[in-house]
């Protein structure tokens, strides 16, 4: 193998590589960006720490209620606990002592005048049973008759209560139905008894042990009820919550969405931007190159015609000749018109005055083709716009319609002014130029303003693309769809005034 086609081979490799590369950067820089999921990862996390935080602060709250019940009744059991003893031993120890010289609740008396000293005490308060021990854990006493005589077992609170310390137990039952509702709560309090002496606020010794039954079901009741009412109550606001956070965070996420296709947009309008460029700056100058030896070669062409037409009339190669070398010179001027950027020079100009002057100018052509001109204009009277460069425009639409219909049509020019739902002028005059010629595809409608795209057999394709480099250059648009009644139909929309 040959150096020079070494060389040539490494270069093409490069020069591949390098445009894999770029191609490769192009699409990644193209390629849409996944949409951040803000609704499927904030809304659920938010609900799920929001119904978290106030479960957590309604247990908080319903164990807290619980407590405080709890240590109202105990403090409560206390004192029914210290009158308590104060009547048990001043109205029923003292007096039964003094009188009959010992205390035996077996007898029927004596019983009798201790239940009804206990009755009187606890009468009025929320006591469901009273029991005195001995110091044998033998019931002496009970507002429950079939408890007394009996042993009962032995507990750590009643063994602190005969070391002379008050204790409390909170016992939990499950009712009938077994449910958080029905459960039966009851407090014992045990409490020592003692013998009192006659010094203020001096004690005796342990005479035995007393056990307050509280009844505490119907306040723990209501604790669950309004602990079972805050957890459906704060379901229900993080169910609101999370409705709210999901309908806010799906507009976040839409909006971010339309601003990331708005990105990809403007970076595809960018690269369009630079490919164009690089286009215009590529087809001027091969413009130039081409436009000089045409020139030469269309003179010498007409040269030889007129010595071909003295000698041989009949004879065409010459007349072949200039005419192609007149139509690539045509070609070589959409190039240079495509490639030269197209600054227009806004003056107040009428845009029914452009097109007469486009229609006059191809009066000729559409006479020949019978082609019939409708035209309506409405208005505006005047705009600012540059109205050579508005006729070269017009004048390429015209030309495709006239060429769409050789077998001739109807040809619509109409002008007026674009106005909103609400009846308003939207500052744009709007043109309507539209043929019953063959039509185009509804698919390659897109593609009609794009370089180089064309449908026709002979044809550059920059014709419309000079066509909406010039309405851009307003800051107008440009769309192209079927007709009404078949064929093409084009819509400038065009500001009043250049800002």
């Amino acid at each position: 193998m040959s150096p020079t086609k070494s060389a040539s081979q490494a270069g093409s490799n490069r020069e591949n590589v390098g445009r894999s590369e770029e191609q490769r950067l192009s699409t990644e820089l193209l390629e849409p960006a996944r949409p951040f999921r803000l609704v499927k990862y904030f809304s659920y996390t938010g609900f799920i720490v929001i119904l978290i935080f106030i479960l957590g602060l309604t247990i908080f709250i319903s164990s807290q209620a619980k407590d405080l019940v709890l240590k109202k009744n105990q403090d409560y059991a206390l004192l029914l606990a210290n009158n308590l003893n104060h009547q048990v031993f001043q109205q029923f120890v003292v007096p039964v002592a003094i009188r009959f010289g010992y205390i035996r609740l077996r007898e029927p008396r004596q019983f009798e005048l201790l239940d009804a000293v206990v009755k009187s005490t606890i009468h009025g308060f929320n006591v469901k049973r009273v029991v005195i021990y001995d110091l044998e854990n033998t019931i002496a006493y009970s507002t429950d008759l079939t408890l007394v005589g009996t042993k009962s077992v032995s507990l750590p609170e009643y063994e602190q209560a005969l070391q002379g310390k008050n204790s409390s137990l909170l016992d939990t039952t499950p009712g009938q139905e077994f449910t958080a509702f029905d459960q039966v709560y009851t407090l014992r309090t045990f409490f020592p008894f003692r013998a009192e002496k006659p010094v203020l606020g001096a004690v005796g010794a342990v005479l035995g042990v007393f056990e307050i039954y509280q009844d505490l079901t119907d306040e723990y009741a209501e604790i669950s009820k309004f602990q079972f009412l805050s957890v459906a109550l704060s379901l229900g606001f993080s169910a609101l919550l999370f409705f709210i956070l999901r309908q806010i965070l799906a507009r976040g996420e839409n909006i971010l969405e339309i601003r990331n296709e708005e990105r990809l947009r403007l970076e595809e309008k960018l690269h369009q931007s630079q490919r164009l460029a690089s286009l215009g700056q590529m087809i001027a100058a091969v413009a130039h190159e081409v436009r000089n030896p045409l020139g030469i070669i269309s003179s010498t062409a007409e040269l030889l015609q007129n010595k071909i037409k003295a000698h041989e009339p009949n004879n065409m190669l010459a007349d072949v000749i200039v005419e192609e070398a007149r139509r690539l010179n045509g070609i070589v001027t959409e190039f240079l018109d495509f490639a030269r950027p197209q600054v227009p020079r806004p003056v107040k100009c009428s845009l029914s005055e452009v097109l007469e002057k486009n229609l006059t100018f191809l009066a000729p052509a559409l006479e020949k083709d019978k082609i019939e001109v409708i035209r309506d204009y409405q208005g505006p009277e005047y705009i600012e716009a540059d109205p050579d460069l508005l006729y070269r425009a017009f004048l390429n639409v015209f030309i495709n319609a006239i060429q769409a219909m050789p077998d001739g049509g109807r040809l619509r020019v109409g002008v007026g002014l674009l106005l909103g739902p609400d009846g308003k002028n939207q500052g744009l005059a709007e043109v309507v130029i539209s043929d019953t010629g063959e039509g185009i595809d509804q698919a390659q409608a897109e593609n009609l303003f794009t370089p180089f795209f064309t449908t026709k057999n002979r044809g550059s394709g920059l014709g419309l693309a000079i066509v909406k480099n010039i309405v851009d250059g307003h800051k107008g648009t440009v769309t192209i769809e079927p007709g009404a009644e078949g064929g093409t139909r084009l819509i400038f929309h065009l500001p009043l005034r250049q800002q």
